[in-house]
């Protein structure tokens, strides 16, 4: 299958081979070949020669920028993307850049120069405007059905706590008595562009301010940080003067809310698709049937809900026809920008911040030299200096059987069962009531594997009972009911009882 009207290829390398080798299977149809692979993690560098034996793949990236690339996929650590895209950049390479695009307004500056210098493009791989709801929803927007925007709400709100103790593919962090990079510590508003992206695509609207708080309650799970904002809350001012709620993070319930409001209209594409018409509240409700634009079927293949696909199909369109690709470096750092300046409000008890437009050169000189950060504790170093890496090294290890995506064992299964027992005799129906007799069968055969990780929890936590990583443990440990889980033959006893109880 052809898609552009060449025989050109791109000869792509991927930089960070956790979440950007899951881009390989997009990249054949759009004529881009992945030749080339840089990795610090043996593991990562193992599965995607396995995948791309005639590849190139090395741990230098000296080496790897050196290869016979044009273009390289950024995936990196979130804190090293502007420094690694200007690297990219000034070997003489495209690039596209996972999201965020940079960690400080001073890196933005950077990036945006560095790519007006190389004449290189530079895309944002921000997948979800290129979902198959976000897509329709913008063409909805551009045949003036909604009129001018007023008002939105939408939230990337998604449970990620596992993944400060394993890499992308739950293969648990090494050595094991560190934390995730990145993920274990990073204020919640820096990772927005997954709510405000679909937004500022939909509309074609840039934000100029922002407003934001920080919840203070820590979650279970999480190592404590200066700031224990894992969920938090903005209020963007748009180019027109409207207003989006941005709502990101981790919290007790995954929300995915898409619904925005016009001067004549208003959709919502959070669960079933509908939209509001006639210019009022009492308008009539319409059900719509979300459909792919051309290639649509091919990109349902791909990850992300076809978004994946679109990321690089835009891309490889403007390295090889020259049509501008919609997140170029400009929108790129306005997305960007909003998370670092919410961080930024929400840590000083909601302070309105002025978005800069790196596009205006007064802009970019006022934020030149600022490299500021928030505070965090060292992922590194979440053990005082000679802790035994005997009783510290499995760390990483339990902590991610405690929470991990499946909720086969651990944190979540533990309380869908016993919560689902206290509300068992006022569930509505009957679906609801097998399933918590599900969960507790389930926790029944899961409490001896639970029991032992709370014993070796408990075990790295009084061994360092003042480390950063103890504090995590002993949430979780207090969540997981942990003193009743580990009187094992007590509480599979009780269960059994239950069960017998409710049938």
């Amino acid at each position: 299958m052809s898609i552009f009207n060449t025989d050109k290829r791109i000869k792509l390398g991927i930089w960070g081979l956790g979440r950007g080798s899951s881009f390989i299977s997009c990249a054949n149809a759009l004529n881009i070949d992945v030749v080339a692979g840089c990795d610090y993690n043996l593991h990562m560098r193992e599965r995607f020669q396995k995948n791309l034996p005639n590849a190139f793949v090395t741990d230098n990236e000296d080496e790897f920028l050196a290869s016979d690339i044009d273009a390289v996929l950024v995936a990196t650590w979130f804190p090293a993307h502007a420094k690694d895209c200007i690297k990219a950049l000034n070997a003489g390479k495209h690039v596209m850049c996972e999201v965020t695009s940079f960690a400080t307004p001073g890196e933005g500056v950077q990036l945006v120069e560095a790519v007006e210098k190389s004449g290189k493009v530079y895309n944002l791989l921000e997948n979800y405007p290129f979902m198959k709801v976000n897509q329709y929803a913008k063409k909805l927007w551009q045949q003036g059905i909604f009129g001018d925007f007023t008002y939105a709400e939408y939230d990337y709100n998604h449970d990620c706590r596992s993944l400060s103790y394993t890499y992308i593919d739950g293969v648990p962090v090494i050595p094991g008595y560190e934390a995730h990079n990145w993920r274990s510590w990073y204020h919640s508003h820096h990772y927005n562009t997954h709510s405000l992206g679909p937004v500022m695509q939909i509309t074609g609207l840039r934000p100029e301010s922002v407003v934001a708080y920080e919840v203070k309650e820590p979650l279970p799970g999480f190592i404590p940080t200066k700031s224990n904002a894992r969920i938090g809350a903005s209020l963007i001012h748009m180019s027109n003067g409207g207003v989006v709620r941005n709502l990101i993070g981790t919290s007790s319930c995954d929300t995915h809310s898409k619904r925005i409001w016009g001067t004549r209209g208003f959709l919502d594409f959070t669960s079933n698709c509908y939209v509001r018409i006639g210019s009022s509240g009492h308008g009539r409700i319409l059900n719509v049937k979300p459909e792919w634009p051309a290639l649509g079927d091919l990109a349902d293949t791909m990850g992300h809900g076809g978004g994946d696909f679109w990321e690089l199909y835009y891309f490889a369109r403007e390295i090889l026809t020259g049509e501008k690709a919609p997140w170029d470096v400009y929108s790129a750092s306005d997305v960007t920008i909003v998370g670092i300046m919410a961080g930024r409000s929400s840590i000083a008890g909601g302070q309105p911040i002025t978005i800069p437009d790196f596009r205006k050169k007064e802009d970019r000189d006022r934020f030149r030299n600022d490299f500021e950060k928030p505070d965090h504790f060292d992922p590194k170093h979440i053990f005082p200096d000679g802790h035994d890496p005997a009783i510290t090294g499995n760390f990483a290890t339990v902590m991610s059987k405690f929470s991990n995506f499946s909720g086969n064992m651990g944190m979540v299964l533990l309380r869908n069962a016993r919560d689902g027992m206290k509300l068992y005799h006022e569930l509505a129906g009957d679906a609801d009531r097998f399933a918590v007799i599900t969960d507790v069968k389930n926790l029944i055969k899961a409490l001896p594997d639970l029991a032992a990780n709370c014993r070796e929890a408990k075990k790295i936590m009084d061994a360092y009972p003042a480390s950063p990583a103890a504090a995590a443990i002993k949430s979780t440990l207090e969540t997981c009911d942990a003193e009743w889980v580990m009187d094992t033959d007590n509480a599979i006893k009780e269960l059994q009882q239950w069960l017998v109880d409710v049938q």
